[in-house]
């Protein structure tokens, strides 16, 4: 599995935080693979080039293919992701509050789902799509949709204190107490607490939660030797039992299911999301 983090546009800066571009071809013998993929704190665009994944959710045997242009809401469960034969995959990764920005859409509207990101574009988006189809290297495909995020972020509105003091949350994985990220917003709690349930999708308590989460889970992508007491501590966790409380909250199940889950699949979904 080769995952690249490319540089970004020096305009995409105040809007996305990674672009990815993701190429598998499964081993001979194995047509489909399934891993977990629990909630993370971002907004998403995913294209796939060629082949669309399925998606189900945690405890039900059936999934349902995707759209080949996916756009995800702010996730607050985990789902499980099917690969078929081959994944070729350009991810978009917004930062809080860019895509609230983009399509000025309140994300509480499109929390927990995933959506056909042709129903919230123009016409230039099935063109990018149709383009996807029929190129030779992932790194082409990144060109178009950076092509594509460029027209899309000019002339936006500008941004807000709000938009800084979320990013100083993410920076810290969720460990700025909400009354401290609240000031730099210039906002008062309860105003702070409303402008990100429109532009983030859920209240700021939850959404450190899963700042401190994601980043215990992407350790355990990333580093499955070390322990889950490092983990732990690495995360910012006051102590294991509030880890664990959180993966079952988000993961559906204890950290040691996990590891059982990650050992069966060769897919890592999250570990090169870097924040």
């Amino acid at each position: 599995m080769e995952v690249k983090t490319h540089l970004l546009h020096p305009a995409l800066h105040e809007y996305v935080l990674n672009i990815l571009t993701v190429d598998l071809t499964l081993m001979d013998g194995v047509s489909e693979v399934v891993t977990p993929f629990p909630p993370s704190p971002f907004q998403s665009l995913m294209f796939y080039c060629n082949d669309p994944v399925s998606m189900g959710r945690l405890g039900l045997a059936s999934f349902e293919v995707q759209p080949l242009v996916l756009l995800t809401g702010p996730q607050l469960s985990r789902v499980n992701v099917k690969v078929h034969k081959r994944l070729r995959s350009v991810r978009v990764d917004f930062l809080p509050g860019a895509m609230y920005r983009i399509l000025n859409v309140p994300m509480h509207r499109l929390a927990d789902s995933g959506f056909d990101a042709l129903d919230f574009f123009d016409a230039e988006m099935r063109s990018v799509n149709e383009r996807l189809q029929n190129i030779g290297n992932v790194q082409e495909g990144k060109n178009i949709v950076e092509e594509f995020l460029l027209k899309r972020v000019v002339g936006l509105r500008k941004a807000l204190p709000f938009d800084a003091a979320i990013r100083a949350l993410l920076a810290t994985n969720g460990a700025m107490s909400i009354e401290k990220t609240a000031s730099l917003s210039c906002l008062s709690l309860k105003q702070f607490e409303r402008t990100c349930k429109e532009r983030i999708g859920m209240n700021p308590k939850f959404y450190a939660r899963i700042l401190k989460f994601s980043k215990a889970y992407r350790l355990r992508e990333d580093f499955p030797q070390i322990s889950w007491l490092q983990i732990a501590h690495e995360a910012g966790y006051f102590d294991q039992m509030h880890m664990i409380r959180d993966f079952k909250i988000f993961a559906g199940v204890n950290p040691s299911r996990i590891e059982q889950e990650l050992l069966s699949t060769p897919l890592r979904m999250q570990k090169d999301i870097r924040y």
